[in-house]
């Protein structure tokens, strides 16, 4: 009798933790719905009464990779006008087949989303929040949304626990009646998961099919024929941060035959459907025939072990099954080139040749077996189990019974992660012609006997959303992790439409050139260089040049710039796999650390940290299990530590990792980590020692972020999060002792999940918090923070840095990009200017452009676009003069401020009736033979200032203010 995979995966993980030496994790509880709307409110609270928030972001981050798509929705009547909702961007609208987009859902609760659905004939949209592909970065909603008036304004119709929504479908006649499909918490278990109905319009609910606390449902479709047939599918799984267990007993479909309100499972053993404990995410879709028959397709993420072929073999190859059972004899038969193969294949380091190889096992120093599992970690199980993958199912009579599709197995489309996936579109009025997607997209034109690959040019992988024009043949509009993609000729050419600012970023940096340059590593789509100087345009396409340039493929990760050349990079992809590059050369070089042989492979997390020295920046530091640490700029590393984790704890996820790492700014070796079971170590002498210094932090949260500070030396910063246990309080600390005790801060933040805690480097007591919702700031080292929102969206920031040298905040967000602010004048928020009446803020030199306020067919006239920069410590009316350096007036205008930070846009024009005053001012010092300057009114209307000094003199309160102003 074989033994079930679920009895086999979870005794294998007790048998491992008890051989382990990992110590249990107790789970913190989840975060309920109710306290996540009140910390909506506390969010909305703290961005209202900012004394920053006039503080301006502009989006300078790349948009031609994109990010995730999860759904599309497209006008029955115009094709060209569609929906696009992604997975951590928000929902966006395009009325010109993409050639451009407007965002709908910026501001609420949350911006993650599952799915939408659009009543076209009454422009009413419904949002369900919380992607469901259940990766590592899937952000839970808040339940569903709906608007009446196309995304100008949102109602907020509940279903909180919810957390991740797979479909919702509506009425095709009764307004009233809408169906969501709701999968559930991903890191817990709960019970408001299933399917539900309502029949008001989203005022109330009713949970019409609960299977378990571990199986939602994750897809939905409507008969074509008959609204009140219904057939949805349940996704038992189970992810723990350490673990994934994608199947289970509750994975079937269901159908309903009155509208919803009941439900019956049409997937038994009987059925022809596969059942059981191997059964994954399944998804659905159902056409017509031209007679009126319905026909359903499933497909099936099918985890359940290949069975191996009699007399299957690797041909010439050395296998690792071969090595675990081979003698030492004959392990000394086997050919060098076997050998060498073998070892080039599976990554051993240079110095283990087949000659020292053949010497230790024939030494007795190492067996065959050790060869085997030189690599065996999370990840290489995760990519090295042999099952079924996807497989394509379909029904001619209504659920009765399935029948696969095709012979053989679909190789190369699943892998072994087709959690992230589970799609397959018919066309409604064809249904022979099929499509399914996994990290290839495939069309099907006999309903599923044979394939054909359609990922083409301009076509990114990993693909979730897919409409298919019921009317044009061959039109078809793709959603993927690289964005929107159209196609006119059934997938032959492509056309992208990546003109939104999305990306998902996991990581930024700068370096010091001149203009200095932003680095950005992002999911799925690599590690990106550009300008800071970049505003988006689609003039590169003339050009043939895009302003950013992709340094490395993969999941980009953190990045690391020598700032004595701003050329060497220190950059690389998921779980560890790390280069030393030259952004000028093109050299690159591996410089990941290999474990030696009967050693255990060091574990790397998703995202593994490296830190590069600024006090010499030969020096960097790279993060397993153990702190490693290159005094060459990482051709070779020491480790330097012990195993600064709680150790290993087995499953199919790399875990017991370090997660950050940091030198302290002020003093060479005073290094801290932090890891991904909650430990934080601290050592004061380069590493030869080491303290736990956790005591006093709450336990088993992601240490997402430990900061030595640059103004204190003993001073540490650290952030934790719960987002995998689906707890979102928010938990940042600080100690002034190095970490022997430690003060939580920031109680006054929203309960969101707390992605990265950075200090200015400049102004001390100045922090940066970025949570799963926006950017807080604190002007007193932690005690109260205020929102910082000014055309940031409500997106998960994932990391920030501060340029010394231009004073820029550049925040990095996994959904929206990357955005740019000013903070020179925050910097400057001293004690004495808070407790200031009026402060003027000094007024950086203008270049001066002979094309102000001049007409062309090619843009709308441009102004000088200066800002006055004020602090009044209340709500006030201000005069601003503009006058010459000798106090003559040329222009002054009046307006409002709120308590705080106030920007007073100025265009640069003087008044009409200054204009002969002016002139004589600016040619007062004038020699014979110069050329008079004479302003005149530029096409606008306006006169504009020339070069030369001025004064900005601002009024209020009783008090006045003035500084220099020069236009070069």
């Amino acid at each position: 009798m074989t033994m079930s995979i679920r009895y086999l995966l979870t005794a294998l993980l007790g048998l491992s933790c008890w051989l382990g030496n990992a110590q249990d994790l107790t789970q913190p509880p989840f975060t309920p719905a109710a306290e996540r709307m009140q910390a909506f409110e506390k969010r909305q609270q703290l961005q209202a009464s900012s004394i920053i928030n006039n503080i301006r972001f502009t989006n300078v981050g790349p948009t031609i990779m994109s990010g995730r798509v999860v759904d599309i929705d497209v006008s029955p009547n115009d094709p060209t006008h569609f929906y696009v909702a992604y997975a951590s961007g928000g929902l966006w609208r395009t009325t010109n087949n993409g050639t451009s987009f407007e965002p709908l859902f910026d501001n609420e609760a949350v911006m993650t989303i599952g799915d939408i659905a659009v009543d076209w004939s009454n422009n009413t949209l419904w949002v369900g929040t919380g992607e469901v592909n259940s990766s590592r970065s899937s952000y839970a909603g808040a339940g569903v949304y709906k608007s009446i008036d196309g995304g100008k304004n949102w109602t907020y119709c509940g279903l909180g626990e919810s957390h991740h929504i797979g479909r919702i479908l509506l009425h095709p006649t009764n307004k009233q009646v809408a169906w969501v499909a709701a999968l559930g918490h991903l890191y817990s278990p709960n019970a408001e998961r299933g399917i539900y109905k309502t029949s008001d319009g989203g005022k109330t609910w009713q949970q019409t099919l609960y299977v378990h606390p571990n199986a939602g449902a994750v897809d939905m479709v409507l008969d074509p024929g008959n609204p009140d047939v219904l057939y949805a599918s349940s996704w038992e799984r189970e992810r723990r941060a350490w673990n994934f267990v994608e199947s289970g007993e509750g994975s079937a479909i269901w159908k309903s035959m009155d509208g919803g309100k009941t439900w019956a499972k049409i997937s038994g053993a009987n059925s022809g459907f596969p059942a059981g404990e191997g059964v994954g995410r399944i998804g659905l879709d159902a056409a017509r025939t031209v007679n009126g028959k319905t026909i359903l397709y499933a497909a099936v993420d099918n985890n359940n072990r290949r069975p191996a072929k009699e007399g299957e073999s690797d041909g010439d190859k050395l296998t690792k099954d071969q090595l675990r059972s081979m003698s030492v004899e004959d392990f000394a038969k086997i050919p060098v080139y076997q050998l060498r193969d073998y070892l080039q294949a599976n990554g051993f380091p240079a110095r283990y040749t087949p000659a020292r190889i053949k010497e230790d096992v024939a030494a007795g120093r190492i067996k065959p077996a050790t060869l085997a599992g030189y690599n065996e970690d999370a990840n290489s199980q995760l990519f090295e189990t042999a099952i079924v993958g996807l497989e394509i199912y379909r029904s001619d009579d209504q659920g009765k019974t399935w029948k696969r599709t095709h012979d053989g197995y679909l190789n190369d489309i699943y892998f072994t992660y087709g959690y992230y996936f589970g799609q397959v579109r018919a066309k409604p009025n064809q249904p022979d012609k099929i499509y399914t997607f996994g990290v290839p997209v495939l069309r099907s034109d006999d309903g599923g006997k044979s394939w054909t690959g359609i990922n083409g040019n301009n076509v990114h992988v990993d693909h979730h959303a897919l409409w298919v024009n019921p009317q044009r043949p061959g039109h078809l509009i793709l959603g993927n992790d690289g964005g929107i993609n159209i196609s006119y000729d059934d997938g032959k050419t492509w056309i992208k439409c990546n003109s939104i600012p999305l990306g998902q970023f996991y990581a930024v940096a700068v370096d010091m050139a001149t203009p200095y340059r932003i680095y950005g590593g992002l999911q799925d789509n690599g590690v990106w260089m550009g300008s800071h100087q970049y505003t988006y345009n689609n003039g590169w396409l003339q050009e043939g040049q895009y302003p950013y340039k992709e340094l490395i493929g993969g999941d980009g990760m953190q990045i690391a710039i020598d700032p004595r050349d701003n050329e060497t990079v220190y950059t690389g992809f998921q779980f560890g796999n790390y280069f030393r590059m030259n952004t000028r050369t093109g050299e690159r070089k591996f410089i990941t650390p290999k474990h030696d042989l009967n050693e255990r492979p060091y574990r790397w997390n998703w995202q593994t940290p490296i830190h590069l020295s600024v006090h010499q920046p030969d020096i960097l530091y790279m993060g397993g299990n153990m702190l490693m640490r290159s005094f060459n700029k990482g051709d070779d590393f020491r480790a330097i530590s012990p195993d600064l984790t709680r150790g290993v704890r087995k499953g199919d996820v790399p875990f017991g990792t370090l997660t950050t790492i940091h030198e302290s700014p002020l003093r060479f070796g005073l290094l801290y980590t932090g890891s991904d079971d909650g430990l934080v170590y601290c050592s004061r002498d380069g590493g030869y020692s080491w303290t736990n210094i956790s005591a006093g932090l709450p336990e088993n949260y992601w240490v997402t972020r430990v900061q030595a500070s640059a103004h204190a030396e003993g001073t540490v910063f650290v952030s934790l999060n719960g987002y995998r246990w689906d707890n979102f309080t928010s938990l940042v600390y600080r100690s002034d002792n190095y970490g022997q005790t430690w003060e939580r801060i920031g109680l006054d933040l929203p309960q969101e999940p707390v992605n990265v805690i950075k200090e200015d480097p400049s102004r001390k007591g100045l922090l940066y918090v970025g949570t799963d919702h926006g950017l807080y700031v604190s002007l007193d080292n932690g005690t109260t923070f205020m929102g910082m929102n000014n055309g940031l969206p409500a997106v998960a920031v994932h990391d920030l840095v501060v340029h010394p040298r231009e004073k820029h905040l550049i925040v990095g967000t996994h959904g929206r990009s990357i955005y740019l602010a000013d903070v020179a004048e925050l910097q400057s928020l001293s004690e004495e200017v808070l407790s200031s009446k009026l402060h003027l803020f000094g007024m950086p030199a203008l270049g001066y452009r002979g094309n102000w306020g001049r007409k062309s067919w090619f843009a709308e006239p441009a102004d000088a676009a200066a800002e006055i920069a004020v602090f009044t410590r209340e709500a006030t009316n201000v005069r601003v003069s503009i006058q010459t350096k000798e106090g003559q007036e040329l222009r002054t205008f009046s307006a409002s401020t709120k308590p705080g930070l106030n920007y007073l846009s100025y265009d640069g024009s003087i008044a009409a009736n200054q204009l002969e005053a002016y002139t004589s001012w600016l040619n007062k010092d004038r020699k014979p033979d110069e050329r008079p300057r004479q302003p005149k009114a530029a096409d606008d209307g306006k006169i504009y200032l020339m070069p030369g000094k001025y004064l900005i003199k601002v009024e209020a309160a009783g008090e006045s203010k003035q500084t220099e102003w020069e236009i070069k």
